[in-house]
Parts: structure tokens; C-alpha cells; sequence
């Protein structure tokens, strides 16, 4: 791993990797003042997923969840030639690690509720993968820009809420380390 890396002519210092997407990978990121998400975006295959300009799909799709409402990072510089993202960075846990740990909230449940009412008014979809979302002072925040037209089959009700409790299939997702 890169120890530096640019975002359009600005250096930043890697702090460490955050996580592996379908899209790419995200490292938390510094320039001396503050800390960022720079996301790498890859070309690596995914046998369920199919993809076209990932960098134009991300902004894309950061621009209607913007336009929706939904709390997102904002996008602070995009390297096309790069193919780098840099956004705000959400400091919390994970759904994914609440859940884990017992910590889990009615409240954090109401506030996706409330994303699906707006998403769903919108005729769309997000990853609901609890690792896509982080609790910062007591806010949900979707850190994931992923977004697809709706479909019954990958709303929240019929496949995210299967990883927002300890289910069969959480319990199986943590034993197989996420």
C-alpha cells in the first residue's frame, strides 16, 4: 500500500485501509489538518455485480442521494485520470460492529426507516450491507454512494434487514469475517 497518494495534485498522507468495496477501496487519508476517505476505485471482477465507469457512477449516484436527502459524506474532489474520490470522513462505528457488539439502537433502525421513506419516494435503492453505514453522534450516516433504481428484491424489508440484527445470515456473514 501506498504510503501517500494524490487527489488531483494534492498529496495525503495513507493512514490505513478502511475497507474493500465491489468499486474500490477506501483508506482514511490526512493532509496535516484533517482527516479524509480516499477511495481507490478498482477493476477487479465481481461475479454479481456488473459495473460500467465506476468514477461516473459514483459521482453520479453521490449526486442523486444528495438530491433525495439522504446523509451522506460529502464529495470534497474527484481524480478522474486517477480514478480517486476524496470525501468527508464519518468517524463512528459501523452498524455491522453495534450490531456485533450488542449495541445496536431503535433509534438508528428509525433513522433508515426514515432513508427508506425518502429513497423509496424515489424510486431507489442503496447497499444495505450494515458496513455502508456509521453512527456519529448518534446520526446514521450512509458513507456508500451505491445506489440502483428499486426493486422489490434488494429493498430494505426484504434483504438489507437480514444484517441489521443478529440473524442466521449475520451470524454467518460475522463467523465468515465480513
Amino acid at each position: 500500500m501506498d504510503r501517500k497518494m494524490t487527489v488531483n495534485g494534492r498529496e495525503y498522507e495513507v493512514v490505513k485501509l478502511l475497507g474493500k468495496g465491489k468499486g474500490g477501496y477506501s483508506y482514511l487519508a490526512r493532509d496535516g489538518r484533517k482527516e479524509y476517505v480516499l477511495k481507490q476505485i478498482h477493476h477487479e471482477p465481481c461475479d454479481y455485480y456488473q459495473f460500467g465507469n465506476k468514477i461516473e457512477a459514483e459521482v453520479n449516484d453521490y449526486n442523486r442521494l444528495k438530491a433525495i436527502g439522504i446523509k451522506i459524506p460529502v464529495m470534497l474532489d474527484v481524480d478522474r485520470e486517477k480514478e480517486r474520490i476524496l470525501k468527508e470522513y464519518i468517524d463512528g462505528d459501523t452498524i455491522y460492529e453495534l450490531v456485533l457488539q450488542d449495541r445496536m439502537k431503535a433509534a438508528y433502525m428509525d433513522q433508515l426507516h426514515h432513508m427508506c421513506e425518502l429513497l423509496y419516494a424515489a424510486h431507489t435503492n442503496i447497499d444495505y450491507f450494515p458496513t455502508n453505514f456509521v453512527v456519529q453522534n448518534e446520526e446514521v450516516y450512509y458513507i456508500d454512494f451505491e445506489c440502483n433504481d428499486y426493486m422489490d428484491e434488494w429493498n430494505f424489508e426484504n434483504w438489507g434487514v437480514k444484517y441489521w440484527s443478529k440473524t442466521p445470515e449475520f451470524i454467518r456473514m460475522a463467523e465468515n469475517n465480513c
